[in-house]
Formats: structure tokens, sequence, C-alpha cells
């Protein structure tokens, strides 16, 4: 009896037993699991699927975003959601003050710094990093480079004469709407079709035409309404 006593006390006190967890053959069809890469969503494409990308890698990560600054705090916003730090470097700090404010619930998840001021951020795989650069048409070369664990986005609001650099150095460009003389620069770069280069100067608030390679994804960007109640809709102008 006290051996039989000595065993049960080193297995424990024994819990209520449950029955295994079953389901219906027929059921198993509404059973999906989330397979990819993690990231920021970016919004929808024309068929109303989530579209993915994914920030934090390995290797540098260089995003050139031809746009409005609202989508470029959305993707700010969204990425500090994911976990990430976000360094975000610009001269019209009081246009990024509130989202910093809002973002993290206190926690200095994303940070303003003066154009060139950026300090080393010691990206990990734990910890990783985005920097976004908002620095107007001209954004001088710096010490802020795309590295493991640290992607760069940088906002061009229209096209300069830096932008050629930048559209061929980039691994992602989103575009959103240009004018028609932008819109056939950036087509000979990226090398568009026709159709998609005539329709950039055509798009509505919110859509982006994202490019990686030779993939081409058109996405509608909304935002959700605790992003609406901070930024406004979307729009291109700022």
């Amino acid at each position: 009896m006290a051996r039989s006593a000595t065993k049960r006390a080193l297995r424990g006190v024994l819990g209520p037993r449950h029955a295994g967890h079953t389901m219906a053959a027929d059921h198993l069809g509404a059973l999906s699991l989330p397979v990819g890469d993690d990231g920021v969503v970016i919004g929808d494409d024309a068929e109303g699927r989530p579209q993915i990308v994914g920030f934090h890698r390995s290797t540098p990560y260089e995003v050139l975003l031809i746009g409005g600054l609202w989508t470029a705090q959305v993707l700010a916003l969204r990425a500090a959601g994911t976990g990430a730090r976000v360094a975000v470097e610009t001269g019209r700090p009081q246009e990024w003050t509130g989202l910093a404010q809002a973002a993290g619930a206190g926690l200095q998840c994303i940070t303003l710094h003066d154009v060139g001021r950026v300090p080393p951020m010691g990206a990990t795989v734990g910890s990783p990093v985005v920097v976004v650069r908002d620095c107007g048409m001209r954004p001088p070369r710096g010490r802020v480079v795309s590295s493991p664990w640290q992607s760069v986005l940088t906002l061009l609001p229209y096209l300069s004469p830096v932008a050629p650099r930048l559209l061929r150095d980039a691994t992602m460009v989103g575009i959103q709407r240009v004018s028609p003389q932008e819109a056939a620069q950036i087509g000979r770069i990226l090398g568009l079709s026709k159709g998609e280069s005539d329709a950039l100067p055509t798009l509505a608030d919110g859509v982006t035409l994202w490019c990686s390679g030779r993939e081409r994804h058109w996405v509608l960007t909304s935002g959700t309404d605790v992003e609406t109640g901070l930024l406004g809709v979307a729009r291109r102008m700022d």
C-alpha cells in the first residue's frame, strides 16, 4: 500500500479525463492553417485575398513606395503590430507625432528621427526593425541601409532625379497614382506592360501596383476602424 501511494504521489494529482477532439469527415474541408511567410497585410487583391509582405528577413530588403503618406503610415503601423521596431526618418515630424504616440499603447515601438540622424538600431531575429524614410523628393544617401532583420521602406511622393536609382535598387516597388509622364518612365524602368503603365494615372486612392521582379499585384489598402480614426481615409495626396 505504501509503495502504491508513493507511485501515485510521484505521478501527481490525476486531473479530469476528457474525450479526444473529433470532427466529422465532411467537415474537414473547413479546417485550414495559415501557410506561408508571416508579414504585414498590405491590402487585398482584386479577388479580395489578403496580400502579405514579409518585412522581417535574414537578408537585406529594400522597399520603395511612390505614393502617399497615408499608405506609408498604415504600413508602419502594421509593421509595429507584428512586433517590429519602426524607426521613421523624416523632415516633417509633425505628420508622424500622433501616430508614434498612439502606437504601442505607450511603448516606443515607433520612434522619430531627423533626416540623417537614425542611430544604429541593433536589429536581430528576435527584434527586427523597419526603417521608414520619409525624406522628400531627394532622400540623401545615409548610414541607414537594409541589413539582416532590418528592412528599409523609402517613400517618394513623386518621381525625382534619384528615383531611377531607387527603382533599380529596390527589392519591391509600390506605385500609386502618378502622372502619365511619370507612368511612362516607371514603365520603362520596371518593364511594365502598356496596360499596366496606362492604368497608373487612373488609380483610385488606396490602390497600389506592387512589383517584385516579374511579379505584379494590384492591391487595395483599406484602413481598419482604428487606422481610419487615427489617420483618416485612404488618400494619395498629402
